[in-house]
């Protein structure tokens, strides 16, 4: 079993819960419900309650009534678009390829230059590299929740795509380490295999069905954490990767608790 630590935000598990199993209930997802399912994940009520009110303030989530007459929350159109983005990066249903570059220009007036670290920072967690100033880059693949996402914030104005190929002087495979740090995206993904592998493992010795609460529980916290790391990785192929890539394992222990324990912690969330 894994230990709740402070790496998961009780905001961060609600997204993440949604993501995983909230979406898929029907109606809004009762005030008590989500006190019940965070508080397996080791969240108290008041932490629960105080997070929904940050999301709500985010425009994530809408309060309504459920068909009992209770008190739930469901999402916005901007929170189901942004789940719908995640489930491209999160579950890739095939192994990166080499389909041309996005670049993303910007240009902000001097008058509005606190919007330049917005945009430099939400590009950054977009997976997008710095190939120079001003010039981020990241696998055409990305531009459309790029795009979603920066409408979204109201900075589309500022910021113009292109896309092409790379036909520079060096390699590609050197470029790509200096549009992106990959040995700090390298320890990321073996922080996730130094917590998560043992426990697949462990799983992987059980026989049978795992129980509901359990196998609930070690999904959503190992799903809470990988989702950030297809964001922190854009998803380069293969050939452009240092040999030995951590990402290649960390991505299959994901897979293998996804598969292990999502529907039977399904079970556990009322679904």
């Amino acid at each position: 079993m894994i230990n709740v630590s402070e790496q998961h935000a009780p905001r961060s598990l609600i997204v993440t819960l949604y993501g995983a199993y909230g979406r898929f209930m029907p109606g809004p997802v009762p005030v008590a419900e989500l006190i019940r399912l965070l508080a397996a994940l080791g969240v108290d009520a008041p932490s629960v309650r105080s997070s929904v009110s940050r999301l709500k303030r985010r425009g994530l989530l809408l309060p309504a009534r459920t068909e009992s007459g209770a008190a739930g929350y469901g999402l916005s159109a901007e929170a189901r678009q942004l789940l719908e983005d995640g489930d491209r990066r999160i579950h890739p249903t095939a192994p990166a390829e080499d389909e041309g570059w996005v670049l993303a220009v910007f240009s902000v007036p001097e008058s509005e230059r606190q919007k330049r670290h917005v945009l430099r920072s939400r590009l950054a967690r977009l997976g997008f590299g710095t190939a120079a100033p001003g010039v981020w880059i990241a696998p055409a693949r990305l531009h459309e929740e790029a795009e979603h996402t920066l409408h979204r914030l109201k900075l589309d104005p500022y910021v113009d795509f292109f896309r092409g190929e790379h036909l520079g002087f060096a390699p590609t495979a050197e470029a790509v380490s200096r549009w992106w740090d990959l040995a700090a995206i390298a320890k990321e993904h073996e922080r996730f295999l130094d917590v998560y592998a043992p426990v697949l493992h462990a799983w992987q010795q059980r026989p049978g069905t795992p129980p509901p609460e359990e196998a609930y529980r070690d999904y959503v916290l190992a799903l809470d954490s990988w989702r950030r790391l297809p964001y922190t990785d854009p998803g380069l192929p293969a050939h452009l990767l240092p040999s030995g890539w951590p990402g290649v394992r960390s991505a299959e222990v994901f897979r293998g608790l996804h598969n292990r324990l999502r529907d039977a912690g399904a079970r556990f969330a009322g679904l």
